[in-house]
C-alpha cells in the first residue's frame, strides 16, 4: 500500500508539474508583437523606438540586470504589471504612431513572457 502511494503521488507531482511549464513559443509571440519593438529582438533595448523614449529602453541581459532579476525574479512582470515609468511605454508608442492592439493578459500569458525573457537574458553572456 505504501510503494502504492508513493507511486501514486510521483505520478501526480509529474501531471502537475507538466502542467506548470510555461509556452516558450507563446512567450516569444506575445513578446514580438508587444516587447522587441522598444527591447529588440535580443533583449538588448536595440528595437527600433528604443531611443525614442525617455529614458531609453535599457538592455536587460547586462549584469546589473540579471542581479536584479536573481534578487526579484517577479521583476519583468510587475514592470508589466505596475509600469514604474507610468505612461511611458502607451507614449512612445502613441508618440511614434505605433498602434498595438489591447491585450488581455492571462497568468498563463504572464508566466509565459517571463519564461521565454528569461530564456533569453540567460543566453547572453
Amino acid at each position: 500500500m505504501k510503494k502504492v502511494f508513493i507511486v501514486s503521488l510521483g505520478l501526480f507531482s509529474l501531471a502537475q508539474a507538466s502542467l506548470s511549464f510555461a509556452d516558450n513559443a507563446n512567450g516569444k509571440n506575445l513578446y514580438t508583437q508587444r516587447c522587441s519593438m522598444c527591447h529588440g529582438t535580443d533583449i538588448k533595448g536595440t528595437g527600433p523606438l528604443a531611443h525614442k523614449s525617455t529614458p531609453p529602453t535599457p538592455d536587460l541581459t547586462t549584469a546589473t540586470f540579471k542581479q536584479r532579476l536573481h534578487d526579484y525574479p517577479g521583476v519583468i512582470v510587475s514592470s508589466i504589471i505596475l509600469r514604474p515609468n507610468g505612461d511611458l511605454i502607451p507614449r512612445t508608442l502613441r508618440e511614434n504612431g505605433v498602434k498595438v492592439a489591447p491585450h488581455a493578459w492571462s497568468v498563463k500569458d504572464f508566466r509565459d513572457l517571463n519564461q521565454y525573457m528569461i530564456g533569453v537574458i540567460s543566453n547572453n553572456r
